[in-house]
Parts: C-alpha cells; sequence; structure tokens
C-alpha cells in the first residue's frame, strides 16, 4: 500500500477505499521538530522513512533515498500516534435522556459508530481500547473488523464486546416494568458458570479483552459513606480471569473503589477503569501487582457552575483529583482514557487539558498516551513511539504541546500505518 496518498488516493482513505498496494514506495517524513517519548527531547530536523507502513529509519542523518516521496512537516512538532484505552464508540453524549437500547436499531448505531471511529483517528487518535459496546452486542467487533480491512477509517482497535455485570447491578436496565422484557447494556452473570460462559462466549464471537464490573455505578453509590456496591467475590473475579487468561485475553474492570477495586486488582486484572474513590491502600496494591488505572476524570464533571452541581457530584470530582494527585506521587501506572462517547467523539483532548490542570506535566500527559497506553494494551513494540519496525502512526501539530497541551485541541496531520487520512 503507497505510504504517501496523492490527492485521489487521499480521497479514497476518507471513503474508506485505500487503493492497494503499489510497489515498495518509500515515503520521507521531514520533520522540524521530532519527540522521543522516552527521553523527552525534540529532535530537530529528523527524517523518518516509511515503508508498507512500517518505520524504516528515523533520525536527523538518515538519508533519503532516490525516488522516495516526500511529506514537509519541516515546520511541525510530530509526535507519535496518540492512544485512547477508554472510549465507547457505540455510545453517543444523549444517552442519558435518550437511552440507545430503547429508540435506537443495532444497526443505527453502528452507523453512528463508524461515524465516531473516524471523529476519533481525525482527532489523533491512531489506536483505541473499545471498553465495550453499551447494549449494541457485537457491533464494536464489527467497526474493528471493518477498520482493519480497509472498508471504513477509523484508529486500531481493541474492543470488549459485552461488559459482563450482575442483575441489578450496572448495566441491568433500571426503572422498567418488570413486565417488560429489555435488552441489557451488557451481559449480566451471576453464577460462576454463567461467568465462565459469557467470557467464552465474548471472546467467540471476537472480544480482545474481558471487561467486569466489580462495583455499581452512581446509583450504587450510598451518599452518606460514598460507598458503593461491590459486585463479585474474590473466587468469582479470580475465575473470570484466570479464564480470560487461558484465551491470552486479559480483563479490564470498571471498579470505583472499596472492596470492589481491591478484590480485583488482587485478582490480576490488567486495568482499573475510573477508580475515583480509590484508597491509599489501593493504590500501593496497584503498585504492588503493575495494574494499570485508567482515570476518566472529565466524564465526571458536570456542565454549568460548581455551585448547581448536586453534592454527590462534587465530592465525586474532588475525589477523583486528590487520588489522581495521590497515584502520580505512588507511581501508578497511568494510561490515558476518556469514556468518549459520554461526551463527543473526537473531543478525546479534553482529559489531557484536566490531567495538566491536575498537575501532571505535559510530557507525562502525553506519555500516558503513548508509550503507557500501549504496555497495557501490549502493543508497546508496535506503537506508542517512533522508532524503528514499528507502525508509522504519527501525529503533527503546528505548536510545542510540551508548552501549551491546547496545541492538541486541533491535530492538522494524521498518518496511520504509513496512511495520511489528515493534512
Amino acid at each position: 500500500m503507497r505510504a504517501h496518498l496523492t490527492t485521489i488516493s487521499l480521497l479514497f482513505a476518507m471513503l474508506g477505499a485505500v487503493p492497494g498496494s503499489v510497489g515498495a514506495q518509500i515515503t520521507a517524513i521531514r520533520a522540524g521538530h521530532l519527540l522521543d517519548v522516552h527521553s523527552g527531547r525534540w529532535i530537530a530536523d529528523a527524517v523518518i522513512l516509511v515503508e508498507d507502513g512500517e518505520i524504516t529509519a528515523v533520525g536527523p542523518s538518515v538519508q533519503v533515498p532516490p525516488g522516495a516521496e516526500s511529506i514537509d512537516l519541516s515546520d511541525s512538532f510530530v509526535l507519535p500516534g496518540l492512544i485512547d484505552t477508554h472510549t465507547h464508540l457505540l455510545l453517543q453524549p444523549d444517552y442519558g435522556e435518550n437511552n440507545p437500547i430503547l429508540h435506537k436499531s443495532v444497526s443505527y448505531r453502528t452507523v453512528e459508530g463508524v461515524a465516531a471511529a473516524r471523529a476519533t483517528l481525525m482527532a489523533g487518535f491512531t489506536s483505541i481500547r473499545d471498553v465495550d459496546s453499551e447494549g449494541a452486542d457485537w457491533a464494536d467487533v464489527a467497526i474493528r473488523d471493518g477498520v482493519k480491512a480497509g472498508l471504513i477509517v477509523g484508529p486500531h482497535m481493541q474492543v470488549a464486546t459485552r461488559a459482563i455485570s450482575i442483575t441489578a447491578g450496572h448495566m441491568n436496565q433500571s426503572k422498567v416494568a418488570p413486565e417488560i422484557e429489555v435488552p441489557q447494556f451488557g451481559a449480566l452473570a451471576d453464577t460462576p458458570a454463567e461467568l465462565v460462559r459469557e467470557v467464552r462466549t465474548q471472546i467467540k464471537y471476537g472480544a480482545d479483552f474481558i471487561k467486569l464490573y466489580t462495583t455499581g455505578t452512581l446509583r450504587h453509590i450510598d451518599p452518606r459513606t460514598m460507598t458503593v456496591l461491590s459486585q463479585y467475590s474474590q473466587e468469582e473475579i479470580d475465575l473470570v480471569v484466570r479464564e480470560a487468561a487461558r484465551f491470552g485475553k486479559d480483563v479490564a474492570v470498571h471498579a470505583y473503589g472499596g472492596e470492589g477495586a481491591k478484590l480485583a486488582i488482587r485478582g490480576g486484572v490488567r486495568s482499573i477503569e475510573h477508580g475515583f474513590m480509590l484508597e491509599e491502600s489501593t493504590l500501593d496494591l496497584m503498585v504492588e501487582h503493575g495494574t494499570y488505572w485508567v482515570p476518566t476524570m472529565t466524564v465526571y464533571i458536570p456542565d454549568g457552575p460548581r455551585e448547581d452541581w448536586e453534592e454527590l457530584r462534587r465530592r465525586i470530582v474532588d475525589s477523583h483529583r486528590q487520588v489522581f494527585q495521590m497515584a502520580m506521587r505512588k507511581g501508578v501506572k497511568i494510561a490515558f482514557g476518556t469514556d468518549a462517547g459520554a461526551f463527543e467523539h473526537g473531543d478525546n483532548y479534553r482529559e489531557m487539558e484536566l490531567m495538566v490542570s491536575y498537575g501532571m506535566e505535559p510530557l507525562d500527559v502525553i506519555r500516558s498516551a503513548t508509550v503507557a497506553a500501549a504496555e497495557l494494551m501490549r502493543i508497546a513494540g508496535e506503537v506508542g513511539s517512533i522508532e524503528r519496525g514499528k507502525r508509522a502512526d504519527l501525529i503533527a501539530v503546528p505548536n510545542d504541546p510540551l508548552a501549551d497541551i491546547s496545541v492538541l485541541r486541533e491535530v492538522p496531520f494524521v498518518m496511520k500505518s504509513g496512511i495520511v487520512y489528515k493534512n
């Protein structure tokens, strides 16, 4: 496949139909400033050679071979493609008032998901973890496979299919009369046998990892004590992790805090999602076990002035900030994730700005969305940095994001696997 797109092939790419391979074309990208995410240094006047979607050479002294096609980013700051490890392509921000299961077909939601995938890539996110289909069954698998086949435009994807929860817990439809049978937002499993069957079913139909709810949602928080419902026992969590591991799959866990988070960490899950009430002892446990944390903080901040927020929401936001700052001090492995879908797809940058406002250095925010995110997803050998042998997933911006993270609000250049999707 041609690494550099002409005007015609760019139009094909935007439509999802990319022309086939034409020889071993080499593309030379001239980067005015190239970020080495490991050292945190900008490398001036670097050249990146790309062939068949892979970086074959990079550095300031790289020689451009005769006949190579050229992309001039000499006035830009070039970074690795960004990674969001917590998205919901099949969810839209109106889900609270407009229940998608009751009001939209899975087919229509899939069309929405295709548009969301494109918006995400155009925002500079070349890889994502989509952390459950929110009741759209296997539509996330279809979108992932459609992107991989070149039928639609979107980032590289890992998908969880149907999240697993309990009856009366998170993902179980509420405020519905018992006589009315409706689909659920996730898969409900209340016994060890049901858990094993659901893990196997999801892997059979294309799950890259398993999503498990070990705590409830906002309605399951006691507003007096701030304790949240713990949904599974240690034995049940151990069983899910063990069964997933037999197939080479990790487990991501929705957990706000409390016992549900601690049991998950002890059970060997790969990541804790949200975690706005994690205790200091729980963070220590995460460091001990090497568990990743995906904070997704922006999504819990209500619109409007703080004085108009409900008391519970104020306490959640304040706790999230405190936990984030404590996690940084303790060296918890923080991977970037947004919960996009609960807010507009393509606005993923909002989480980056919040992380900086809470005290994380812009370089560390970018590392969380490149190196750490790639490690969480076990694809660090493929993406996360601009190095020889890795996929040519690159973005470019006009100014230095280490000086001002808001530069990433609008990413004018996006390359994925050597193909320019935005220029």
